[in-house]
This record gives C-alpha cells, structure tokens and sequence, in this order.
C-alpha cells in the first residue's frame, strides 16, 4: 500500500473519537468520519507499516441499517457524526469505545467493580445550550457565513441554520445576525477575520440559552481592527420572535490569533452578563465564558449519578435516616472537595449530604458566578477558591473524605494528580468527557492505591463522538499487577 493509493472497502466498526476501521489486507486503514457498515472510497494519507491513514473521498454504500439524516447539512458540517445512525446503535458504539478504552486498565485491579453500561440524553435534538458560530466565507471569495467549520477544513464555513442540535431560537438569531450583517458585507462596510492573513473584524458569535428559565444571553465577537456601532444590531436581536428571553447582548473583543474566543475585553450592550438555569431544583448564575454542561437536562442525569455514587458510599447516612432533596436527614460529617468545579454546579448538588465542601477552580468569573450561586441557594457550608488545583491544593491544608473530579477534556495535570493522590481521600468521584484521557489517569490512581467500583458511560452529546464517563473509586488494600 502506498501513499494517494485510491482503496475501495467496507468499515468494520469504528474507534473513539470518529475513526473508522476498513481492513484491507494485513493492514488496518483509518478513515475519519466513515461509519459503521458503509463501503467507501478512500485516498491513502499515510501509511505505518501495517497501518494507515486514508481520507474519505466518496460513500458508494451506506449500512444496511443506516437512517436518513435529520440534519439538511449533515456531511457537510463537521459538527455531527452519527445523524445516519439508529440511535440504539449509537449508544452501543459509543458504551463499546469507552469499554474498550478504560477496560484494560481497570481489568489490572484485584478488585471486582461493576459496569453501569450507558445512560441516555433525555433529549435527543435542540439540547446544546451554548453554541459558538464561526464568522467566514463558505468558499473563497464567496459569500458571507456564519455557523460551522465545514468538515476537514479549518478555513470554509457552513452556515447551519438548519441545525438540529439546537432549538429555533439558535437557529433564528444566527439568521438574524448573518442577515444583518451580510449586506454590510456584500457593500465592503464589514468584514470577518481572515485566520492566515489576520485580518478582518467580525469572529464569532456566542450563544448561551438557559433550558429551564429560557434566559438568552447573545454575545458578539469580533477584534479591534474596525469600529462599528453595534446598537443597530441589538435592535435587530431584540425584534426577533423567540420563544425564549434575551437578557443579554454583549460585545467581546478578542485580537489572539488562536481561532479559539478568548476574552480581552467584554461590553454589555443590553440588559446583564449572565443568565439563570435551574438545575434539581437549584438556581445556577451562568455567565459568558465560564464552564456550565452544555445538555442541560442531561446534566442533570450525570450530577444524579454523581450524588448517587456519594450517597452510596459506607456509613454515610444514618441506618435509620431516609435522604430528602432538601438533604434534612443527610449525616454532615464528609469534607467534600469539588476539583475544576467550574460554576459549582455539582458542589452545591452534592452540598446536603456532606459536613463541608471546597470548590477549587481557575476561572475568576467561573468563582465569582459560584459564589453568587451558593448565596442564592442558602447554602452555608460551601467555600470555593480560585486558582490552579494543584497549586490550591498545595496550600490547603484541610483532608478531604471524597474528592470529586471534573477536569476538562486532557484530563488532570500530572501535578495535580499527584497531589490528589497524596491527599488520600477515602474515596473518588471521577468525571470524564474524554475516556482516553481518564484511561491514563486512572493508571496512576490505580497504582496510588485506589480501585475502581463503579462506572458508567453517559450520552450528553447525541449524534456527535463524543461521550461522558463517571467512575467510582475508593482506597485499596489490594495491590495491582
């Protein structure tokens, strides 16, 4: 096999996150984005010894039990993979990579610990509650477009007003705001960031709606390279027709080079910077930039699960005392320490059964929203300090019983790692929305003395490849192979 080779066959399954497997021959070819029982045409990239890479060019055949896509821009945008897929089927695949990603680590242990297989979306379609739209043009010198980047491309943009992923309040402000600006674009009056000339003004637009209250808050991107008066624009968002509440239009400026938003500065055009989302029953003060789950009500199946892995643990309510949500009957004598707790989401949650719990997080906003929300919710034995977790934990001084873990998509710095297993905490809560990072984490809490009892996969994020994973572990007396 060599390199531009065109090869002909059909995928025998698919490996985290979106590769799929085409055996021809004694080598194993990668195709990115080809599913599960199609046949496909495909261009060698690369190839290693028995292995290689190869780009789709064309499916000559779709699974025998492939569906129609739901989405009108499905293939085209890079945001989904497994719109053609039976949703059942989907759930196997994904339970079948985490399994085969976690499974050989925690299969060294003595201990025996108990898969959870994989719980699912509430909701299947219009669950995102923030979307980040790509300013650019669909090809060159074309047009302006606002949505998604194209699939295998970092340049072309899609414009996905007919996205599936989210409900009709996305998809009309994206209309409203490319409607908006397109003629200022077609007339030479505006333009969008050009990523290898560096240039241009209009970046991204943010969107966050909240699933339960409905609040809105619109946020629009751009650099400094040019000055437009933006109040046009909020009056063009405020006449929309939305189901939904804008609390909030704001304007960011952000010059990096990175494609990523970052926020160098942040205006409030109209009403406030946050808005609230209620979650078991609790009041959450989102803002802008700072991390909150992004399926609202699948959230809310993951924090339960969370609060259930705690809830399940020896000795931690009284034989004699039922669990009420309010946490009335709960025995308050755990520390609990909440790592990269974002908003403070899950310690607020996991707050009525424990004695006291410590959120640790780098944000500054992420702190301060947490706080706010603790306020909100009365509760009094919560304190969250900001800063790095590992070097937070260096300072703090206070032996957690149970550690909860949220760290984002790389896992947990080495360091911080370390000085979690240090602390020795009875028992840890990990969760993961990337299970090839928790793999090499676990390995080294594993040999640190812990050992996994429970686990579950969990679908947050329904017809993408990616997939949520929450783990249960305790200290060992046991050691590994």
């Amino acid at each position: 096999m060599k390199r531009r080779e065109l090869i002909e066959g059909r995928i025998s399954r698919i490996e985290y996150p979106g590769k799929g497997i085409l055996e021809a021959g004694d080598v194993r070819v990668v195709v990115k984005n080809a599913l599960p029982g199609q046949k496909v045409r495909c261009r060698i990239t690369k190839v290693h010894g028995d292995r290689a890479e190869a780009e789709l060019l064309e499916i000559l055949e779709e699974a025998g039990d492939s569906v129609e896509s739901a989405c009108l821009h499905f293939g085209k945008c890079g945001g989904c993979t497994y719109l053609t897929v039976p949703y059942v089927k989907e759930l196997g695949i994904k339970e079948q990579q985490v399994r085969g990603i976690i499974f050989p680590v925690i299969g060294r242990q003595k201990e025996h610990f108990t898969w959870e297989g994989i719980k699912t979306s509430p909701i299947r379609f219009g669950y995102r509650n923030k979307m980040e739209f790509t300013f650019g043009d669909e090809e060159k010198d074309g047009p302006l477009a606002l949505g998604m980047h194209k699939r295998g491309s970092m340049h072309d943009i899609v414009t996905v007003t007919g996205c599936r992923i989210v409900d009709d309040d996305f998809r009309m402000i994206l209309s409203g705001t490319l409607e908006y600006f397109s003629g200022m674009y077609a007339r030479g009056e505006v333009s969008y960031y050009h990523r290898v000339r560096q240039t241009g003004y209009l970046r991204h637009l943010l969107v966050r709606k909240a699933a339960k209250t409905g609040e809105i808050l619109i946020d629009l991107v751009t650099t400094t390279q040019e000055e437009h008066d933006l109040a046009p624009f909020c009056e063009k968002m405020l006449g929309l027709t939305l189901r939904g509440t804008i609390t909030g239009i704001l304007h960011t400026r952000n010059d990096s080079v990175s494609d990523a938003v970052k926020d160098e500065g942040t205006e409030i055009l109209y009403g406030r910077d946050y808005y609230n989302e209620v979650l078991l029953g609790m009041s959450f003060r989102v803002s802008t930039f700072s991390f909150f789950q992004t399926n609202s009500l699948s959230a809310e199946v993951l924090y339960e699960t969370v609060r259930d892995y705690i809830l399940s643990l020896d000795d931690l309510i009284k034989p004699d005392a039922a669990y009420y949500d309010d946490g009335s009957s709960a025995v308050k004598k755990h520390v609990i320490m909440d790592l990269y707790c974002g908003t403070g989401t899950i310690a607020q949650i996991i707050a009525p059964v424990a004695e006291k719990v410590i959120g640790v997080e780098i944000v500054p906003e992420a702190v301060q929203a947490a706080r706010e929300n603790t306020a909100a919710n009365k509760l009094k034995n919560v304190t969250f300090y900001e800063g790095d977790v590992g070097e937070v934990l260096e300072k703090l001084s206070e032996k957690p019983d149970i550690i909860v873990l949220d760290p984002p998509r790389d896992g947990v710095h080495p360091k911080a790692l370390r000085r979690v297993i240090e602390l020795s905490a009875d028992n840890i809560v990990y969760v993961s929305c990337k299970p090839t990072s928790l793999a090499r984490d676990l390995e080294p809490l594993l040999a640190g003395g812990y050992y996994v009892r429970r686990a579950v996969a969990l679908d947050q994020f329904p017809w993408t490849q990616h997939v949520e994973t929450c783990v249960l572990l305790s200290k060992s007396n046991a050691s590994t192979d």
